[in-house]
């Protein structure tokens, strides 16, 4: 049985930064292991690519339970399976999030993860040329600004969003954190950007970082108390490695719950019903997930608005009334949604928003013992009546950006969900998951927390989890760039562990 020092378990954008950081020891042998592939097709690096993408090449293919919430639909979550992991197909957008919800992790238990304290792993992971360097990186891989390419799309959008009133902020990033604004993209010379390209690719050569592609994990091994390595197939043939020093997880919020349950750590009742020996009871596992709901409005035009990469780089962040944090986030998409009973327009485009401080809360189950099968996702979308009043909310704010008069040159007009109806019953009809899910192995020091400030799991020594599954609650925007500060603060803290006596 080989040995190493860390083994990490997941190779997106987490997973990504920890080999990299760790391997910078040359000393430590490092093992990242990834269940999908070292490279994706040439579309993955394409700013619009997506689409292109074959989805049965790097893509989870994951679907919720049908969710009571919206009318028993159940939602599909794609996920990169690929190294790179989600940052290798999202929208590449590079946005931190309001500097609230991280004093509020802090407050309620995540000591040591206030803005204050993360912003210097924040500011290490990019390049923001131009930008307050007091609050954002000058030195760091991934390379974080606006797009060059100004198209009518944006440009008319941030009109809109200025004739009602919200008044655009200079770096959504730095000082003013809600308004329009010029998204951040993760990528320069029109590529994109992943944690790979980033963090990984330019260090593979070094002799102490290797790698397991197409492997996939099984479950982790503990004993006695203490994660000792992992168990994978590869090409039908079963691996097990060993970790001299710690595993860290780095799966995501679905994958490292599921690994973690496989692995006798969870709720001891659920592991009894599918026949697991429970190694370690922590009932928060797979507990607090949660997401971000997005809903469209969808408008026909006399003339077709362009944009230069599928939707529009000026956002906006904006507040419903209902919290501090501005929890509404706003985006203009270049085509006409397609919404149930009503013609889709031939000419069109669509503002939509995402309600970002859901109250909802759901669950990662598995189904059985089998690592092959795919594990229950309920998010329990719109299940608590804050979250459909603030939808409400966000979809009147989207419709009084519609009717400004920047729209006059396009000849907008509303036909979704347009005059009359229930509004309750659209959101609930079309509301899609904005694809954030974050939660399931939630830092904290209570009996429902799974890790603890250091990111240790609790009741398994040697272990850690590093991804979206450890935040408490959701960043207000996409939650990539915040991904990739908790894996920095994470590969230092590991490194200050392992210098200790």
């Amino acid at each position: 049985m080989t040995a190493y020092d860390y083994v990490v378990v997941g190779g997106g954008t987490a997973g990504c930064v920890l080999a990299a950081r760790l391997s910078e020891d040359a000393a430590a042998e490092v093992l990242l292991v990834e269940t999908g592939s070292a490279l994706g097709p040439p579309a993955m690096h394409l700013p619009v690519g997506f689409p292109l993408i074959p989805a049965k090449e790097i893509l989870w293919s994951r679907w919720t339970t049908p969710q009571p919430g919206t009318l028993s639909r159940s939602h599909h979550w794609p996920g990169g399976r690929v190294l790179g992991g989600s940052s290798s197909i999202n929208a590449m957008m590079h946005v931190r999030g309001h500097r609230s919800v991280y004093d509020g992790w802090a407050d309620n238990g995540a000591k040591g993860w206030s803005y204050p304290e993360l912003l210097p792993y924040f500011r290490r992971t990019e390049t923001a040329i131009g930008r307050n360097p007091a609050l954002r990186g000058v030195i760091g891989p991934v390379w974080a600004a606006p797009t060059t390419q100004l198209d009518d799309g944006s440009l008319t959008f941030l009109g809109a969003l200025t004739e009602a009133g919200h008044d655009l902020t200079d770096d959504i990033n730095g000082e003013r954190q809600h308004g329009a604004f010029w998204c951040d993209l993760a990528g320069a010379g029109g590529r994109r950007q992943s944690a790979a390209d980033a963090y990984l690719i330019p260090v593979l050569d070094r002799p102490n970082l290797h790698l397991a592609t197409e492997a996939d994990v099984s479950r982790l091994v503990i004993e006695h108390g203490r994660c000792t390595g992992v168990e994978y197939t590869s090409f039908g043939t079963v691996e097990r490695v060993e970790a001299r020093g710690e595993v860290i997880l780095a799966a995501g919020t679905v994958g490292s719950a599921q690994l973690l349950l496989l692995s006798g750590v969870g709720p001891a009742a659920h592991l009894r019903d599918v026949g697991i020996p429970v190694l370690a009871d922590l009932p928060g596992v797979g507990a607090n997930l949660h997401d971000h709901l997005q809903c469209p409005v969808v408008f026909e035009a006399g003339r077709q608005l362009t944009t230069s990469h599928g939707f529009s780089t000026v956002g906006a962040l904006v507040h419903s009334g209902a919290s501090a944090v501005p929890d509404v986030q706003l985006m203009l998409l270049d085509a006409p949604a397609d919404i149930a009973d009503v013609g889709t327009p031939e000419c069109g485009h669509t503002v939509a928003f995402a309600h970002t401080s859901p109250a909802s809360r759901g669950t990662v189950r598995l189904r059985s013992p089998n690592p092959g099968r795919l594990p229950l996702i309920d998010p329990n979308y719109l299940a608590d009546s804050a979250d459909v009043s603030a939808m409400l909310v966000a979809l009147g704010i989207a419709r009084e950006i519609g009717r400004m008069p920047a729209w006059g040159q396009w000849g907008a007009r509303e036909t979704a969900p347009g005059k009359g109806g229930d509004l309750v019953t659209y959101i609930r009809r079309n509301a899609a998951t904005f694809y954030n899910p974050v939660g399931t192995c939630r830092i904290g020091m209570d009996d429902l927390a799974v890790v603890d400030p250091d990111l240790r799991v609790h009741g398994v020594e040697d272990l850690r989890v590093a991804d979206a599954s450890v935040m408490p609650s959701i960043p207000n925007t996409g939650v990539n760039a915040t991904v990739l500060a908790v894996a920095e603060r994470a590969a230092d803290t590991v490194r200050r562990d392992a210098k200790r006596p």
